[in-house]
């Protein structure tokens, strides 16, 4: 038998342009990776994320118990709670005016029944209402307190 003969148009393909693709491929690869680094590490164009750390450590500002009568009078709220505050110096002047704080506290509380506090979604509430008491300013032209939140350690209604 005879060999075809190969002619200049049919010569085998050249390696070195395969080795160029994949070359090219994995630098696009690699370009594409270190760019979606370096956007994920500085969080987008809209700047720190939502999810990022605050830049000082906060300042946790832990109440004595609460134990009330609930309005009705066949219920009581026995709760904890800690203020969230946005540094030490807020935490200093809530606790020079702690006796004027429970005393709205108090009765906020005792104004709640316990069918009023039985969700998740009334507790998120009564925090916030928590929250407009105690920001609430402690003279008549003095400045409101800054609390960031309010947070309930325990919460038990009998």
């Amino acid at each position: 038998m005879a060999t075809p003969e190969k002619t200049a148009d049919e010569s085998p393909p050249k390696k070195s342009k395969k080795k160029l693709f994949i070359v090219l491929g994995l630098v696009v690869l690699l370009a594409g990776g270190g760019a979606g680094a370096w956007f994920m590490m500085k969080g987008g164009a809209g700047g720190e994320t939502a999810d990022a750390p605050p830049s000082k450590p906060p300042v946790y500002m832990p109440l004595e118990t609460f134990t009330v009568n609930l309005d009705g009078g066949e219920h009581y709220l026995q709760t904890d709670i800690t203020l969230q505050v946005s540094d030490a110096a807020q935490a200093d002047a809530i606790k020079l005016h702690m006796p004027r704080v429970r005393s709205r506290l108090l009765a906020l509380l005792s104004s709640k029944n316990a069918e009023a506090l039985a969700t998740t979604e009334d507790k998120k509430n009564l925090a916030t209402e928590i929250k407009a008491q105690v920001t609430q300013p402690f003279y008549a032209k003095g400045k409101p307190q800054q609390v960031e939140d309010v947070l309930f350690t325990s919460f038990v209604i009998q």
